[in-house]
């Protein structure tokens, strides 16, 4: 798989068509060679993985390896970029790197950057920012950096280096508990028999809360929530701090990928053990192919571990989750996965999965059991069509407790 022979490495909608017209027009080219671009360049983005060790820790190994070949091949004054989301003092850490690399290194000023692009819509996300945060020691060159991003006419914080390393792992830690806090007030509308739909919409209309990321359902997964909410914590407890409500937080979500197993053991008689049990979605979200993190593996490995035949179908993830699930058989749609099925569990909410002829779902599974694990369908009229219906946080169809 090779990008400059505009074969994308991950799926996102008109990415590849943007690819293409901008090498068309000679505005993107693509190298392996550290020098080839580095060569007459004002500005170089590093833009690596900073993946979680086991302990939480971000592993910087590949920002060292590109500080290190940025030292290499520098030959002029540069300002070096830092896009990825690394740990606080990172950026004092590659500026240490590069000096000690080449002592007689050009002049150059490190710039945090940090990206709060959602997968699925990065393209929208960059060219319509919330803001733009730069961080660094050298006021001019983050001011450089700052009429590089004007044409997005977004808003421009400056602000020191550190602080604006902490403020992507700020963001991202406080979205993902909106997101688990939203869950266990599911848990307990499921308990006392009201509808965390309409309480979500209810808190909303605050403007204090705001609507987004007041969904309940199978919690977060991806690449950015799971390792930054870590390594926020793991920053915390190595300074001597106790971050108790981050580790609620992952605690929470974990919690939650266990939903949607447990009720449907429930609504077949307490087991799964020989039953045909189909996944509707496997990426982590809609519109990307991401299987990092995704609720779907927790899902999918339980109910395999308690005997069941466990079937699926996604858009456009099937190909990646091979590789990670191999025992589960994967359908060309989602009405193949659906034939003989004992139970759905909706996973993934693809506008696919909500235009579905439920109709004609109900008649191919063997047994109409359906667990919607993101709230897209309307309980009253799922039952109303014969299915045994289960939800998140859904306690009150209008009839009484779930």
């Amino acid at each position: 798989m090779c990008i400059r022979d505009r074969i994308m490495p991950i799926y996102e909608i008109g990415l590849e068509e943007l690819v293409a017209r901008n090498v068309k027009a000679e505005r993107l080219s693509f190298t392996t060679s550290y020098k080839d671009a580095l060569k007459e360049a004002e500005y170089v983005f590093i833009c690596v993985g900073t993946p979680s060790d086991v302990d939480g820790q971000a592993d910087l190994r590949y920002v060292r390896m590109a500080a290190e070949s940025i030292a290499d091949a520098m030959d002029h004054p540069i300002i070096i970029i830092n896009k990825s989301t690394v740990p606080v003092g990172t950026g004092d850490w590659v500026a240490d790197i590069i000096r000690r690399r080449r002592p007689d290194v050009p002049e150059f000023a490190v710039v945090s950057c940090p990206e709060f692009l959602r997968e699925g819509s990065a393209i929208a996300d960059f060219m319509s920012p919330d803001r733009t945060v730069l961080g660094s020691t050298d006021r001019e060159a983050a001011e450089k950096v700052a009429q590089l991003h004007l044409p997005l006419r977004s808003s421009i914080m400056i602000t020191d280096l550190r602080t604006a390393e902490m403020i992507k792992y700020a963001s991202n830690a406080f979205l993902a508990t909106k997101i688990s806090f939203i869950n266990e007030i599911a848990n307990v509308c499921e308990a006392l028999g009201a509808d965390v739909k309409e309480v979500a919409y209810g808190m909303g209309l605050d403007k204090r809360i705001g609507r987004h990321f007041l969904d309940a359902g199978l919690g977060w997964g991806g690449s950015c929530f799971p390792k930054d909410v870590k390594a926020l914590a793991y920053m915390a407890e190595t300074e001597g701090r106790h971050p108790h409500l981050l580790h609620a937080v992952m605690d929470i979500n974990a919690d939650q990928r266990d939903a949607p197993v447990r009720k449907v053991k429930e609504m077949l008689d307490g087991k799964v053990k020989g039953k045909v049990i189909g996944l509707m979605g496997l990426a982590f979200k809609p519109n990307t192919d991401d299987m990092r993190d995704a609720p779907s593996i927790d899902i999918a490995r339980r109910l395999l571990r308690e005997g069941a035949k466990v079937r699926a179908y996604d858009p456009v993830a099937m190909e990646v989750a091979r590789n990670i699930l191999p025992e589960v058989e994967m359908t060309g749609s989602a009405y193949d996965m659906a034939k003989g099925a004992d139970a759905l569990i909706l996973i993934t909410e693809w506008n696919e999965f909500k235009h579905l002829d439920l109709g004609r779902i109900k008649t191919l599974m063997n047994q109409p059991i359906l667990m919607d694990g993101r709230n897209v369908y309307d309980p009253a009229a799922v039952r109303q069509l014969g299915f045994e219906y289960r939800a998140i946080g859904r306690g009150y169809d209008g009839e009484g407790v779930e």
